[in-house]
């Protein structure tokens, strides 16, 4: 396969919450950390450099601050310190009170074929990932979306 362009994941939500509370849910761990990660280093503030944990798959990424825009965007590039991506959250504030976010993740490295793979993969993490904060914000509930991806003994 020979891209003509790079690849991007993208997902979006509406969210049916007002835009503050829909970006807090992002820079905020206490809240972030019951849809999505389970442990975080800290709050991501303008500069900032947090680590990001799932606990249940050993797993981490770096996390480095590049904009935030209160209500508006966050900009960081996160992963492993050599395969670092970037991801934008956009937020859009609507007339009724609720929120879309839209998320886009590029900069994927390797060939086109794994390029694409790592697309089509972050893609749909990151609708599990504004699933899981739709069930969370709306309605109080945990789904464990992202803690249920990948279980402990089974194949995928």
């Amino acid at each position: 396969m020979q891209l003509t362009q790079a690849p991007v994941a993208t997902a979006g939500m509406l969210i049916r919450r007002p835009v503050a509370e829909v970006y807090a849910a992002f820079v905020d761990p206490a809240i972030t950390t019951q849809f999505w990660f389970t442990q975080s280093s800290g709050r991501l503030e303008p500069g900032a450099h947090v680590q990001w944990d799932w606990e249940m798959y050993n797993a981490s990424a770096q996390v480095y601050v590049r904009a935030l825009e209160p209500n508006r965007r966050i900009l960081i590039d996160w992963g492993a310190p050599d395969a670092l991506t970037t991801v934008e959250w956009r937020f859009t504030a609507r007339p009724d009170g609720t929120t879309f976010v839209e998320i886009a993740n590029s900069g994927f490295a390797g060939s086109d074929d794994e390029r694409v793979t790592q697309a089509i993969g972050s893609a749909g993490g990151f609708a599990l990932v504004a699933a899981g904060l739709k069930a969370l914000l709306e309605h109080g509930i945990r789904l464990n979306l992202v803690a249920d991806r990948f279980p402990a003994g089974l194949d995928v």
